[in-house]
């Protein structure tokens, strides 16, 4: 029983391993889409994200407004893409944050007291997709992988060694 049990467990892991990769590309394409049609949104609406903005109280709303629009469109399309996931899946991580903290505060707060309400809010399948590329990184279908092999090749070490 014992051996069939582990049997068992280990092609499970082997499975899981080759989901990864596949899961991971999903996750990119997927909310890097939705990133970038938030940008855009925000870009070809400008004076409307000014005035959000202005009613949020933040600080310098009309410069704030096409930086967050143009954070959010690049680093969707350079999240679909897998290139500089990790930075880009930080970058994401505090836009979302920010975007909790400054827009749904209250949401926020309630993580603890009420995980429905903060997951209900609007930024938390962002913020959670954006977690998901800081912490497992783009997979191997990603033009991070692709450009680290061709690193490799050239140099006989990686980016992050060199």
């Amino acid at each position: 029983m014992k051996a069939l049990l582990e049997t068992g467990y280990g092609i499970l892991n082997k499975l899981a391993d080759a989901m990864r990769s596949p899961f991971l590309l999903l996750v990119r394409l997927y909310w890097g889409w939705q990133f970038m049609q938030t940008g855009w949104g925000k870009l070809h609406n400008l004076p409307k994200v000014i005035d959000f903005f202005t009613s949020l109280g933040l600080p310098m709303p009309a410069v704030m407004a096409p930086a967050i629009a143009c954070v959010e469109l690049g680093g969707g399309l350079l999240l679909a893409l897998g290139l500089g996931s990790r930075l880009i899946g930080l970058i994401l991580t505090v836009n979302m944050l920010m975007a909790y903290i400054t827009a749904d505060r209250e949401a926020f707060f309630s993580f603890l007291s009420d995980p429905d309400k903060f997951a209900a809010a609007a930024p938390f399948t962002f913020l959670f997709a954006s977690l998901i590329v800081l912490t497992c990184g783009s997979g191997r279908l990603a033009l991070d992988t692709l450009i680290g092999s061709w690193w490799k090749k050239q140099s006989g070490s990686s980016p992050a060694s060199a």
